[in-house]
């Protein structure tokens, strides 16, 4: 008999207007086994062409270390950037550094399933 998965989306950045170094608010996702992470531009200021956001993770919500996985922003403003994560410990985050002049406004969530 088939088990059915827990699966839940965390909305960590709201229409949060993203410049030079943006974070967004941890996510507690310990129970998980996998996670994906969208990234949506709504408007930019600046060409975000090359411009990546780092996956962090931490064991405590307060230290955090690059995982290595990154997300590239979106060519066009209103598409989505997405990545997957299979192991990432208890805290999960995006953070990005975009530079002088770039500026973005942003969506970000967080998928995750046990």
């Amino acid at each position: 008999m088939p088990v059915l998965r827990e699966c839940q989306t965390a909305v960590v950045a709201r229409n949060e207007r993203w410049t030079d170094v943006a974070e967004t608010e941890p996510y507690e996702a310990g129970w998980a086994s996998e996670i994906i992470i969208f990234l949506r531009v709504l408007e930019s200021e600046g060409a975000l062409a090359g411009a990546a956001a780092a996956v962090q993770i931490s064991p405590d919500g307060i230290h955090w270390i690059d995982e290595g996985a990154r997300i590239s922003f979106p060519a066009a403003t209103g598409q989505v950037a997405f990545v997957r994560l299979a192991h990432f410990g208890q805290y999960v985050r995006l953070r990005a550094e975009l530079g002088t002049g770039l500026a973005c406004k942003v969506i970000v969530t967080i998928n995750a399933k046990a």
